[in-house]
Order: structure tokens, then C-alpha cells, then sequence
């Protein structure tokens, strides 16, 4: 599960998880205690309006349990405890409950258009993989029953070495997953001991071996960047392990130190023992270029797939496309409003319940095409594809494309940024010059802006914080 916090400050780094974006300019807190609204934006008459009022085809599904905390989480966790093992008691308390709490959220929230079936699937934590797969069945039922799921739908489960086995893998299979994202971050003992892991290098070979015996083809490992006492050297090794293991898709996160872990009182970003911001942009840099070596493509600003191996489930969210968001602390993106749940299990609790006796209301308000436009620009450039300048002008007006050109240009000459036609031909700069001198060509010409990888990507901060000035002025 990444989590992107996304704001101006925070574009790049991220903790080492993959959830649902949360844009804090726009994120509507939740009230358990009384009568719930929620604003929703109102219509406007452009692509990415519309789009925002499609109906979801995606859900993240929140299962927020693990053995213990890792020294860098700040996600809504329940610590089962070490004596886990890959056979959780099935009648555990804290997990049925949970799980028939999860459900109820399911039926009780709105179906936008029963014609329109879920196509992805994700199961984050936590680790979902400690979930018996009776209770993982009672999920996909809750879900098939109020949605629908397609047939060849994404189902993706995060597990993390040590919480499986082959006949647990494969009774999760049965039930339809068939996507994994193996919580790896390294293949040092000293580094996973040093995150407070509950995994040795030696489950990690062993879910290796799991995923192979089970057939399974598509997977991805998850890595972490920028750890205490991390060098260039164990990045390099993990990097060329991990190309050995060969697995289709290749998550890379650079460390984010947060708030009220047991990181963020024991470190200060970019002090010893964690890398300084120059010797991360060299992990980083690494990262892209073995990878990218190793026939990887570099599709999204940390997430790197063979071909066809994109997930699709994260696609949605960098495409600005509506989800569905269901359990602890989990967000949604629904006709517009973006809303996230409690993240303390009472409230969440709570929520459930003022969801299933109606009093979670929706109120129009008028929508800020401004923030939108900023939304669309900041996830649009995390992607190798980058932003469709044509759809934007179409819906915000050519001149915050002249805006963007005009702001970009320095960094068309220093390699940071790249405009391309509709072929995908990257614009030189002699031509780009001559074309902000002459808007009607600049129409004709320019289809996608994206950063340049990995130096643009590096950047991305400022890059984006810079269009969201002109494009707010």
C-alpha cells in the first residue's frame, strides 16, 4: 500500500505501503457522534468533472492487522502480536469482528450503477495476509453481492514473508486473488531488524519459493529506500537480488519519516544514521537505472513493471478515476467527494453504525475547478505518461497550458520536464522556444507534458508546486 499524502510539501516521498491518495486540500473529515454530512462537489462541464462522477469500478479494502508495528507506520493497525503464525486462529475475536463490522460497512454504502462491476480489487493493511481466507471470502461475497466483480477483475492481497504458506496461498487463489504485493524492503538482516520487521532474509526466500510453487504470475515486490545505516552498497545488493527473483512489478519508496512513530522520535530527516537528500537521490537514481536496465518500465514516479504487469488497481488513482475505500481509516473517491473513514477502530465502529441507520447525508456544494485542475496536474505527472494537455485545455482553458509552458521552460532546457506531440516525440528545445512565441502551432503541436526520469521525477516538488502557482493564480 503507498501512501501518497499528497500536498505541495510532499510529492516523493512516501511510506511503504500502497493506499488511496489522500488530497488533503480536499479530504472531508468524519463525524461519528452525531449527524454525518459530507460534501460533494457540484457539475461542471469538463472531462475530468465527468469523470469524477463515473461510477466506481475499484475498491481498497482496509484489513489492518499485523504481528507488530514497523518503526516507520503510521497507519491504523491492529497488532495481533509475534505468536502469529501463518494459521491464525480462525475464530479470533479481533479479526471476525472486524471483518463482520467490514461487511456491514459494504452493504450499507450506496451502489452508484449496478451495471457497472468492480475490475480491481485491493486488499491492504496491515497485513491481509494474516486474515484466514474464510473471513477474506466473507469480504469478496459482501462485495460481489453490493457491487458485482468481474470476472477477470484484479485482486490484489498484500502479504508479507513469514504470514503464509503454500495451502494458505492457494485457498486465497481459489477465492480469486491473483495479484500479490510482497512486503520484501530489504535483504539485509540489520536493516529489516533495524525497521522493526517481523521477517528475516529467510521468510523472504521461502515466500519466493511459495509464490513459484503456487503458480502464481503476477507479482510485485515492495522496497524501501533511505533507511538508518542503509549505504549505496546494500541498495545496490537489494536492487540486484530482487532483479534475480524476477518478479513482474517492482514497487520503490523512499522513507518517509513520520510523526508518532518510533522513526520520527529517534530520527531527523536527512541527518545520520539516514542518508542525507543527496545520497538519496543517488538510491533513487540507482533504483531507476538497474531496473529500467533489467527491462523494467518506469510507469509511475515509484512503481516500475514488465510489460502488461501495471496494476491496474493504483492506475485508477493516478488516473483521478472514483474508488470505493472500505474499512479502518480507509478513503474514497465517489461523485465527486473524497472522504475518509476514522482511523481509531470506536469510531470507525461508529461510523458503521451512522451509516446503517441513514444519517450520513450528502450536501452539494459548488466545486473548485482550481483544485481540480490542481489534482489532475499533480497525479497525471507522478506517471510516465504524463498530463494530457490536449483534455486539459478542453476542460480548464488553453491558457493555464500557456501558463505551463511559459513556467516550464527553464526546465525544458535543464532536461527536468518534457513536452511531447501526439506521437510522443519529445520536443526540442529550439522548437519549443519557437512555439511560445506562436500559441496557435502550440495548440497543434503539444499533446503530454511528463518529468524527466529520474532527474525530472527528483524534482517533482518543485515542479508541481510551480503549476500549482500559476495554475491558482
Amino acid at each position: 500500500m503507498l501512501k501518497s499524502t499528497f500536498s505541495p510539501k510532499i510529492l516523493t516521498t512516501f511510506s511503504p505501503k500502497t493506499k488511496p491518495p489522500r488530497i488533503s486540500r480536499v479530504v472531508i473529515n468524519t463525524l461519528t457522534k452525531c449527524s454525518q454530512t459530507v460534501r460533494r462537489n457540484a457539475t461542471t462541464t469538463n472531462f475530468y468533472a465527468a469523470t469524477q462522477k463515473l461510477p466506481p469500478t475499484s475498491a481498497y479494502i482496509h484489513l489492518p492487522f499485523c504481528r507488530k508495528r514497523c518503526h516507520y507506520c503510521d497507519f491504523p493497525i491492529i497488532a495481533l502480536g509475534l505468536s502469529s503464525s501463518p494459521h491464525p486462529i480462525d475464530d479470533d475475536p479481533r479479526i471476525f469482528n472486524y471483518i463482520q463490522i467490514l461487511c456491514k460497512e459494504i452493504i450499507a454504502t450506496p451502489c452508484f450503477n449496478p451495471n457497472k462491476p468492480l475490475e480491481t480489487v485491493f486488499f491492504g493493511g496491515g497485513t491481509p495476509s494474516l486474515v484466514p481466507p474464510r473471513l477474506v471470502s466473507l469480504v469478496l461475497e459482501s462485495l460481489s453481492s453490493k457491487f458485482g466483480v468481474c470476472l477477470d477483475a484484479e485482486i490484489s492481497m498484500e502479504m508479507d514473508p513469514g504470514t503464509f504458506d503454500a495451502g494458505k496461498l492457494k485457498e486465497m487463489m481459489k477465492l480469486g486473488v491473483n495479484r500479490v504485493s510482497l512486503g520484501v524492503q530489504a535483504f539485509q538482516e540489520e536493516l529489516l531488524r533495524a525497521c522493526g520487521r517481523a521477517h528475516g532474509v529467510k521468510e523472504v526466500y521461502e515466500a519466493f519459493e511459495i509464490l513459484i510453487s503456487c503458480e502464481v504470475e503476477n507479482w510485485s515486490m515492495d522496497l524501501i529506500s533511505s533507511l538508518p545505516h542503509q549505504t549505496l552498497q546494500m541498495w545496490e545488493e537489494t536492487l540486484r537480488l530482487t532483479i534475480q527473483a524476477q518478479p513482474p512489478h517492482v514497487s520503490v519508496y523512499d522513507l518517509q519519516v513520520e510523526q508518532d512513530t518510533k522513526f520520527g522520535v529517534l530520527y531527523t530527516p536527512g541527518q545520520f544514521p539516514l542518508p542525507s537528500e543527496d545520497q538519496s537521490a543517488e538510491f533513487y537514481k540507482m533504483a531507476s537505472r538497474m531496473l529500467t536496465d533489467a527491462g523494467y518500465d518506469h510507469y509511475e514516479i515509484s512503481s516500475y513493471c514488465k510489460s502488461g504487469y501495471e496494476c491496474k488497481h493504483n492506475l485508477t488513482y493516478w488516473k483521478n478515476k472514483p474508488f470505493y475505500g472500505f474499512g479502518l481509516g480507509s478513503a474514497s473517491y465517489v461523485n465527486g467527494t473524497r472522504f475518509s473513514r476514522p482511523r481509531k477502530l470506536k469510531d470507525f465502529i461508529a461510523y458503521v453504525q451512522n451509516l446503517e441507520d441513514g444519517k450520513l447525508k450528502l450536501e452539494d456544494s459548488s466545486i473548485n475547478a482550481k483544485d481540480l485542475a490542481m489534482d489532475v496536474v499533480m497525479l497525471s505527472l507522478r506517471t510516465a505518461r504524463g498530463l494530457d494537455l490536449k483534455s486539459f485545455a478542453q476542460s480548464f482553458g488553453f491558457r493555464h497550458v500557456i501558463s505551463l509552458c511559459e513556467i516550464y521552460q527553464s526546465y525544458v532546457l535543464s532536461g527536468h520536464v518534457m513536452f511531447l506531440d501526439d506521437q510522443r516525440r519529445s520536443i526540442e528545445t529550439e522548437e519549443f522556444s519557437s512555439l511560445l512565441a506562436d500559441h496557435e502551432k502550440m495548440k497543434e503541436v503539444l499533446a503530454f507534458v511528463r518529468l524527466s526520469d529520474p532527474d525530472g521525477f527528483l524534482l517533482s516538488n518543485e515542479l508541481i508546486s510551480n503549476a500549482f502557482g500559476v495554475l491558482g493564480s
